[in-house]
């Protein structure tokens, strides 16, 4: 037999005379006439070759074919009507959903512990799948699924869903000690600032574009990939980062550090949250997206 043989609805029938042991009975659980059952089931017996169902004394018994295939039947039917249920609504207390987001390492600190701790009161089946993309791939990662959401401030990713979620702007942070900071006010000029060394991330471009635009690039002292080892470096050199504010006040609250706010070229910078077109009725994105707004955005002025 060929699969392409097989409709849905045989199958249904074969599910409930199984179910039934009765022809009649499952003509009528599935409301069709008891001719349009048989016929089904004539149909059934012609593309796999076994009668399935024979005569008995108060109605029909499986054959050994026919009981091989009842479970897979039922098991199939019932992952269908799962998937079709899922998609027509979304019920966060009860789902099992993986969600993949692209976050950097900066913004997996920034978003992710106030999101975990939300998922784990209204949706603590949910799980989150962080996957760092780049960013000319981000927008056909979200139109065939390998992603769900984008965070951060991505420019370059176009032809998406997005929502706003804060406004923020590039500072630099020091350690409290750092000699740069003696007998000097608040205001910091952009020409001070040659008197610092620095080290940037590679990941993200704004940032060597600040000094590069500056003219500091013969100041950059390290390169790194990540964000996460920044704190640690800060505190033990007197090498300056440029970094968001809203990362680096969460830095400062918690070592000895000290942030200055230079009037940089590109120091204002906008954070959203990006989706796809294709999936914007889609109730378990839906809900993310409310989610994420709820938590993360700002309100308006």
């Amino acid at each position: 037999m060929n699969i392409k043989d097989i409709d849905l609805n045989l199958l249904r029938l074969f599910d409930a005379i199984y179910r039934t042991r009765n022809v009649s009975r499952a003509a009528e659980a599935l409301d069709i006439s008891q001719p349009a059952a048989s016929q089904g089931l004539a149909r059934l017996r012609a593309a796999m070759n076994d009668p399935l169902f024979v005569r008995h004394s108060v109605g029909v018994r499986p054959t050994p074919r026919a009981d091989r295939l009842a479970g897979v039947v039922r098991q199939s039917l019932g992952a269908l009507e799962l998937a079709l249920n899922e998609a027509a609504s979304f019920d966060p207390r009860r789902s099992r959903r993986v969600f993949r987001i692209h976050m950097s390492d900066i913004g997996e600190g920034r978003f992710l512990p106030d999101l975990l701790q939300a998922l784990r009161e209204r949706a603590p089946g949910v799980r989150i799948d962080t996957r760092p993309v780049a960013a000319a791939d981000i927008a056909d990662a979200l139109d065939d699924a390998r992603l769900d959401f984008a965070f951060g401030f991505l420019p370059q990713v176009r032809d998406t869903r997005r929502v706003k979620l804060l406004d923020d702007r590039y500072i630099v942070l020091l350690r409290s000690g750092n000699p740069f900071l003696r007998n000097r006010k608040t205001e910091v000029s952009l020409e001070d600032l040659r008197e610092l060394e620095f080290v940037a991330v590679r990941t993200h471009r704004d940032t060597l574009r600040i000094l590069h635009l500056l003219g500091l690039e013969d100041r950059l002292r390290l390169t790194t990939e990540h964000f996460v080892v920044l704190p640690a470096i800060v505190r033990a050199t007197d090498l300056g980062v440029v970094m968001p504010r809203n990362i680096a006040l969460n830095f400062a609250q918690e070592g000895p550090y000290a942030i200055i706010e230079p009037a940089f070229p590109l120091r204002e910078f906008t954070v959203s949250l990006h989706w796809s077109k294709r999936f914007e009725s889609d109730p378990a994105i839906r809900w993310f997206r409310d989610l994420a707004v709820e938590i993360f955005a700002e309100p308006a002025a």
